[in-house]
């Protein structure tokens, strides 16, 4: 009965905290689909990733607030709606989002729902693209944590050398890789490899990040080898 009242206790205050938490009142009122948006605007705003014109591809897309964000940044401004979350029009340029799990759709972009490790699912993105080089990945990948961590350090590993990889054959020598990472394990492995495949690297923790969260992202701006 203790571990049943103290979980009661958990899930309420983690409740509490997230309806009151100010990005996801924001969000509401901007129509974007999660928090979420708001720690991709501040990576944008700081670092100019995503530009009109631009071919966007974004990973780990579900809920679809990152597409929502991307979408805004290449519509017209006559075509936004409720302060941006959603937006209309005129698409300058393309998104393609993927995800294991549905997305509701998002205008103008191309959504496919398989696994990103999946060759086959790959080769549909790689289809989708139609001879384009990405300008910007975004990846929001995460995988199902065993609470082993030796065993999800694994994981989030290869999710993001799979990013890592992906971005180095499709994207333009200018382009960027945006991923998701987490404190501990192979944090510092994965900061070595995007060291050695980006000519520019910051690590930044956005604001709209929890603070008790060891989520960092990862951003690697211009390959080395292009």
């Amino acid at each position: 009965m203790k571990i049943q009242s103290k979980s009661k206790k958990i899930n309420k205050a983690w409740l509490n905290d997230h309806v009151n938490d100010p990005y996801v009142i924001l969000a509401k009122k901007e129509g974007y689909r999660s928090r979420a948006a708001y720690k991709l605007k501040e990576i944008d705003d700081d670092h100019k990733l995503i530009r009109p014109g631009n071919v966007v591809v974004d990973l780990g897309s579900t809920p679809g607030a990152w597409s929502q964000y991307a979408r805004r940044k290449l519509a017209p401004k006559d075509g936004l709606i409720g302060g941006g979350g959603a937006a209309t029009g005129n698409l300058n340029g393309k998104i393609v989002a993927l995800d294991l799990l549905p997305m509701e759709p998002v205008d103008g972009v191309s959504f496919i729902q398989g696994d990103f490790c999946d060759e086959a699912v790959l080769v549909q993105l790689v289809q989708l693209l139609e001879g384009k080089k990405v300008d910007a990945v975004l990846s929001d990948m995460a995988p199902n944590l065993s609470g082993i961590a030796d065993t999800d350090a694994a994981r989030i590993a290869n999710l993001i050398e799979l990013a890592v990889d992906f971005a180095v054959k499709h994207m333009t020598p200018a382009g960027s890789l945006t991923c998701k990472v987490f404190h501990g394990g192979a944090y510092a492995d994965m900061v070595k490899l995007f060291r050695a495949t980006f000519k520019v690297v910051k690590t930044i923790k956005p604001k709209a990040s929890r603070d008790k969260s060891s989520e960092q992202f990862l951003v690697g701006i211009g390959l080395k080898q292009a």
